[in-house]
């Protein structure tokens, strides 16, 4: 015997022995109804799976975006701040560099060190461009022009010297006095560089006898700041150091180049207490 869909007998029905369509057609309905269902089921697990998905989706991203965890650079805060407020400043002091040594050499205002022939010419023995001497005697006087020999002493007076130091120093028969002429501002020392007369007076004592009295010696002269500084340098068995005495020109450049440095040094010990005070 067939049978037709649902399991109905093809054979049942009424006793004419034809089909009974109307059950027929209730299979077929039941059948229908069943593959609705079984798509729609699998559309809400679809639907269900999209979903997941996204979410799934959107916690990547957000843990993406997430700060790592440790510092990422040389400064780092972990302090939580509300949403608008101001960002914390960095708690670390900012320092400036000291300012430049001659800012301070410039102007009696500011170049208030101590200041006397022990501070600016306080070793015993120097080593200058290579060479050794031996510091022979040291001086300082408020009249500048008691210092100095021929037009020299004019123009310190004329353009208001305060103070002079002068050291003398000494190596293998040759001698070099340096002087250092103080004022109020740079333009009054530049002057004196601008229009140099010679020359300092020699400065003797401690084995070193008097010189460059009556001979012609080398001289020098030069400013720094508030400061102009002169030298004479010469033999000091009397014997005349001309202009081709190379020697004699190098312990006169020798005590320039030594003044030079310690007036340098004199601004740097300035600007670098300024600023670790400031």
């Amino acid at each position: 015997m067939s049978f037709g869909q649902g399991g109905q007998p093809w054979g049942s029905g009424d006793s004419s022995g034809e089909p009974d369509w109307a059950a027929l057609a209730e299979d077929t309905e039941r059948s229908r109804a069943r593959r609705r269902t079984w798509w729609m089921v699998g559309g809400g697990a679809l639907a269900t799976v999209l979903v997941a998905g996204i979410v799934a989706t959107a916690v990547m991203a957000q843990s993406g975006s997430e700060p790592s965890d440790g510092p990422t650079g040389a400064l780092s805060s972990t302090q939580d701040v509300p949403p608008g407020s101001a960002q914390p400043e960095p708690s670390f002091k900012q320092e400036l560099p000291p300012a430049p040594p001659q800012d301070y050499l410039a102007d009696a205002g500011r170049d208030t060190a101590p200041l006397s022939e022990d501070t600016l010419f306080p070793a015993e023995k120097v080593t200058v461009n290579g060479r050794s001497y031996t510091q022979a005697a040291t001086d300082a006087t408020d009249d500048c022009a008691s210092s100095a020999q021929g037009k020299l002493g004019g123009l310190l007076t004329k353009y208001g010297c305060d103070r002079m130091f002068r050291a003398t120093y000494e190596r293998d028969g040759l001698a070099v006095t340096v002087g250092v002429a103080v004022f109020d501002g740079k333009a009054q020392a530049a002057k004196i560089k601008q229009e140099y007369e010679p020359n300092v007076a020699a400065l003797s004592g401690k084995g070193v006898p008097s010189f460059c009295r009556t001979v012609v010696c080398r001289t020098t002269v030069n400013s720094l700041g508030r400061y102009a500084i002169v030298t004479i340098a010469g033999h000091t068995d009397g014997t005349p150091a001309d202009d081709a005495d190379k020697t004699a020109k190098l312990a006169a450049l020798d005590g320039s180049d030594h003044a030079y440095g310690r007036i340098m040094q004199r601004g740097r010990d300035e600007a670098e207490a300024d600023a670790k005070a400031g």
